[in-house]
């Protein structure tokens, strides 16, 4: 009980104390208690999109970049410009700009950007000659050439043109190569420049053309590519630019860094008919290690004799109708020659069709080389003289990954060793048609 009355007496005397501590002096008023409410903070839209995977936001830039809203590099990192370029992509489809792509937003950009790209026929490819990889709009660009400095794609008007160069420089600079490329070519109207330490990039008007180059090193591996574009095509192209300059990898880890490029499983080549009976001359390296060496229109052909000193084969065809051997005698290279043959089928959308291009002649030792080279399938094409007589054969050269900037792409045969060739394994090369057109046939070689 003594202990009840002890804890009550204690009880009330606490609750005394507190009130005496809460209750003002007499005449004084109390002061208002300010509340203030405690409210989370608001997640921006920059915040979600931190949230998200790097390769979910590398997907969206690249996404708003195909459809025209995003114009920047696409690298993942979350900016302003990502921000409100989804916003206006949001408002191009009369939604609320609220920078955050809701589920059906982001799959309708993901669906638009793709049908772009099918517009274009985006694909990424390895150059053979650099090893380098890039995005190509092959629809944009469908003939292809390649040559000892790089390769190059084009539109068949020559409205878009795509160019990756390769060379050796001696302790090459992204401020010295920009520089070179600044004044060369002559009349370049430079309006955007951006220097890093391990790459650069312009753009500008190049005549009545926009251009935009990107370029690095790697020692003194130069790598720079150039696409070029008629201002008219400006809405088409320059997502399409955007994504180049993003998918442009250079010096791609584990790319071959030397020697020539692995073989194709099917390549192509020219052959030259040299007798109505079906023996046919061709590149020897063209037809080296091949399953079946087929000619087109006319069957399968075996290799019957070969000459690798000066790398040429002969091949022959049995049971062979309608075959137009062109006239072998007389005509030696002087400057220039004219050379046919039939070009890769990606160089022709899928054509088989003949065709000439000019090149120049300079003596190499005891052979020529011929410059620019000739594109793809070109390798076995007819070389004719200023006069229209057979100056010899075309050779394309396996391109060295690290061989010299200068070395030779293309090789002339001369019309005396190709006729000593034929002679020493008994095939007769009698007078035949003039046109070279109606002579040369596509040689295909299938490989393992």
């Amino acid at each position: 009980m003594r202990s009840l009355l002890t804890a009550t007496l204690m009880f009330v005397a606490m609750g005394a104390s507190a009130q005496a501590q809460v209750t003002p002096p007499a005449g004084v008023r109390p002061k208002p208690v300010t509340t203030v409410p405690v409210r989370p903070a608001l997640q921006t839209p920059a915040d979600t999109a931190s949230a998200m995977p790097q390769a979910e936001r590398l997907a969206i830039q690249s996404d708003l970049a195909w459809v025209g809203r995003y114009n920047g590099a696409i690298t993942g990192e979350v900016s302003e410009r990502m921000v409100a370029a989804i916003k206006e992509f949001q408002k191009g489809r009369g939604g609320k700009p609220t920078g955050v792509l809701n589920p059906q937003e982001r799959g309708i950009l993901a669906e638009t950007a793709k049908r772009k790209q099918d517009n274009v026929g985006w694909k990424i490819v390895t150059e053979a000659a650099s090893g380098a990889r890039l995005g190509v709009p092959s629809k944009l660009v469908p003939q292809q050439s390649s040559d000892a400095s790089g390769a190059k794609w084009s539109s068949p008007t020559g409205t878009v043109q795509i160019q990756l160069a390769r060379r050796k420089e001696a302790n090459p600079t992204t401020a010295k190569l920009a520089g070179q490329e600044k004044r060369e070519p002559a009349g370049r109207k430079v309006d955007y420049t951006v220097v890093k330490p391990d790459f650069f990039v312009l753009s500008g008007l190049q005549g009545l053309k926009k251009f935009y180059v990107r370029g690095t090193f790697k020692g003194d591996e130069i790598r720079i590519l150039t696409i070029l574009y008629d201002q008219a095509t400006e809405n088409t192209v320059e997502p399409v630019v955007i994504a180049m300059s993003s998918a442009f990898n250079p010096f791609p880890a584990g790319a071959q860094g030397a020697g020539p490029p692995p073989r194709k499983t099917v390549e192509y080549g020219t052959g030259l008919v040299v007798s109505g009976d079906g023996a046919i001359l061709a590149d020897r390296q063209l037809t080296d290690g091949c399953l079946t060496i087929a000619v087109a229109g006319h069957g399968n052909a075996d290799r019957v004799a070969e000459d690798k000193n000066h790398d040429l084969a002969l091949l022959r065809i049995y049971g062979a109708r309608g075959l137009t051997p062109l006239n072998l005698t007389g005509g030696a290279a002087r400057s220039s020659v004219e050379l046919t043959g039939i070009a890769d089928p990606q160089n022709q959308g899928g054509g088989a069709a003949a065709s000439s291009v000019k090149a120049s002649v300079t003596p190499n030792g005891s052979g020529s080389d011929l410059s620019p080279a000739p594109g793809l399938g070109f390798s076995g094409a007819a070389a004719l003289d200023n006069e229209g007589k057979f100056a010899g054969i075309a050779l394309l050269k396996p391109v060295m990954l690290a061989g010299p900037a200068n070395a030779a792409a293309a090789a002339l045969v001369s019309a005396d060793t190709v006729r000593g060739f034929l002679k020493a394994n008994g095939v007769a090369a009698p007078g035949g048609s003039a046109d070279a057109k109606a002579s040369v046939v596509r040689i295909i070689c299938v490989r393992k």
